[in-house]
């Protein structure tokens, strides 16, 4: 459109006697030369020498496998998130159960500490009983033994006091003849 607008306004001016239609400021005939060799040139570098197209669509290939690979990374980031909140929701529910059970373990501890401690208590009542029987046991015998030394001695002092060489002799004969022996 434009371009029929600056063919047409350039007739005109020629056909009125002015200055050349290719003159017209702002509109000179170079620049559009200047322009449609340029853009030549460069359709024909694009197109023939360089392989533009190949090198755009690889690229656009290379893109297009990196934004699949990313996807691939996001999702496989996404499930390890998933999986992750999963076990930290199950924590919670984990360290619940963990505190049960050592609670559980601890009571079933104490029962058993004090079932044990209740039948050590029993054994040492139970030896402590035997070895003051053993104890009493032993003092009625040293007690008896003392008892009869003391008897045996205070028998011989009183005999030893109370006898007369007379009584002395009537039981050294008695004594013979209850052996059946010689009689005075």
């Amino acid at each position: 459109m434009l371009l029929s607008f600056v063919i047409s306004n350039n007739l005109f001016a020629f056909a009125a006697g002015e200055a050349h239609w290719w003159d017209y400021p702002g509109f000179e005939l170079w620049k559009f030369v200047n322009l449609g060799i340029f853009v030549l040139v460069m359709v024909y570098i694009l197109t023939r020498k360089a392989k533009i197209g190949d090198a755009f669509k690889a690229r656009r290939e290379d893109i297009q496998r990196e934004l699949a690979r990313a996807q691939q990374e996001r999702d496989a980031a996404l499930g390890k998130l998933k999986e992750v909140e999963e076990r930290l929701a199950r924590l919670d529910s984990e360290v619940v159960t963990i505190k049960e059970q050592s609670k559980r373990e601890a009571a079933e501890e104490r029962e058993r500490i004090a079932r044990s401690t209740e039948t050590e208590i029993t054994k040492l009542g139970e030896q402590a009983q035997r070895e003051i029987e053993r104890a009493g046991k032993t003092a009625r015998h040293e007690l008896r033994r003392y008892t009869a030394e003391q008897s045996v001695r205070l028998a011989e002092e009183i005999i030893r006091r109370e006898m007369k060489p007379e009584d002395d002799a009537r039981l050294i004969t008695r004594n013979i003849e209850d052996l059946g022996g010689v009689r005075p």
